[in-house]
């Protein structure tokens, strides 16, 4: 059951083992770059430059938005069409805003429809930035089981 309506944020989203990873930054920070280096290594777009995020009990559940569901930006290609994943429970926001710390002993949390979500800030530059997302989602993400 919903609690709350739903809202747009502006974020690139994919799903992992079942989980929701939004990617967050301003314009060309790399969200959809990140986003399709994690959907070549099994990832499932949800959204692209946009998500619909909606509270079901304790679980904010992330879905393709309408207008744009199955699409991403392309960087310097164009639009290009996915297969989109079912909806999920989003976990874990990677911010790439934020200047990012070695080795992060204390997450901080993002407040979205009434749910606190670990939010760590992501430098999508550095080396193999997939595989780092990955752990990220593995070590700081919310169970949502």
């Amino acid at each position: 059951m919903t609690t709350d309506d739903p809202a747009i944020i502006q974020a690139s989203v994919v799903a992992i083992g079942g989980r929701a990873l939004a990617i967050t930054g301003a314009p060309g920070r790399g969200k959809s770059s990140l986003a399709l280096a994690l959907i070549d290594r099994g990832a499932a777009l949800i959204g692209d430059d946009g998500v619909s995020l909606a509270r079901h009990g304790d679980l904010i559940i992330a879905s393709p938005p309408p207008n744009i569901a199955g699409l991403i930006e392309v960087r310097g290609v164009g639009i290009v069409d996915y297969p989109v994943s079912a909806p999920a429970p989003l976990a874990l926001m990677l911010d790439l805003d934020s200047p990012p710390e070695r080795l992060p002993d204390n997450i901080l949390s993002r407040m979205l429809l009434g749910v606190e979500i670990p939010c760590l800030p992501f430098d999508p530059g550095g080396i193999a930035p997939a595989v780092r997302a990955e752990h990220a989602l593995a070590l700081h993400g919310l169970s949502c089981g």
